[in-house]
């Protein structure tokens, strides 16, 4: 249950266990570990930059949401009611969470093999369509390409908010061209806010 209990539930359910930002933060070491190793063997010869760019594609608040909502893991959330109703994005956030601490307990109940195997199953077989598609490359260069052959304007971006306690921080980032806000993105950090802003942009703009 504690994988799955989000703090938000915590409020409304004050004699329930702790919530799951402990395992998470262990889910999300061992991902990185499983994830680098997987590509580091896959990819003998490739540099430094490709894996790490391959890494970030399949680990992301996307790839997790949704490999946890192939498990099923939307329906075994314990949220708040408040949080139950949020969808996009927002449940996106909590489901990527939610798949690195159900791994970080089963690094803990059955060791680092069975963690691995896990990852295995659930993203490893992405890889292949990620540089199919290329979907490992940045999607900041990529808008930042776009919008310079397009309209001859290099994209800004500004941080419209930030908000939370440091260890669980989620900033909104906006992206403009000139005065013209194009899109908004969040994320942990402005960097992946900065990221998720520019995809949606390059998507609104049909510049993929």
């Amino acid at each position: 249950m504690e994988a799955l209990t989000h703090r938000s539930y915590l409020n409304e359910n004050k004699a329930a266990g702790p919530h799951n930002e402990r395992l998470e933060f262990l889910g999300d070491a061992v991902l990185e570990l499983a994830t680098t190793h997987f590509l580091f063997t896959k990819f003998p010869s490739n540099p430094e930059g490709d894996l790490t760019a391959y890494r970030a594609s399949l680990v992301n608040t996307v790839s997790l949401a949704e490999s946890a909502k192939m498990m099923g893991l939307n329906d075994m959330l314990f949220l708040s009611k408040g949080e139950a109703k949020d969808t996009g994005r927002a449940r996106d956030i909590i489901l990527a969470n939610a798949f690195e601490a159900v791994l970080g307990a089963l690094y803990l109940d059955q060791g680092y093999d069975a963690a691995e195997a896990f990852v295995a199953k659930h993203l490893y077989p992405k890889i292949d369509a990620i540089i199919a598609n290329k979907a490992y490359q940045d999607a900041k260069s990529r808008l930042q390409e776009a919008a310079q052959e397009k309209k001859n304007i290099t994209p800004t971006y500004k941080t419209l908010s930030e908000e939370g306690p440091d260890h669980d921080k989620k900033f909104i980032v906006g992206v403009f061209l000139g005065e013209k806000e194009l899109a908004r993105g969040d994320g942990k950090s402005k960097q992946e806010a900065e990221q998720s802003a520019a995809e949606r942009a390059l998507d609104v703009n049909g510049w993929k």
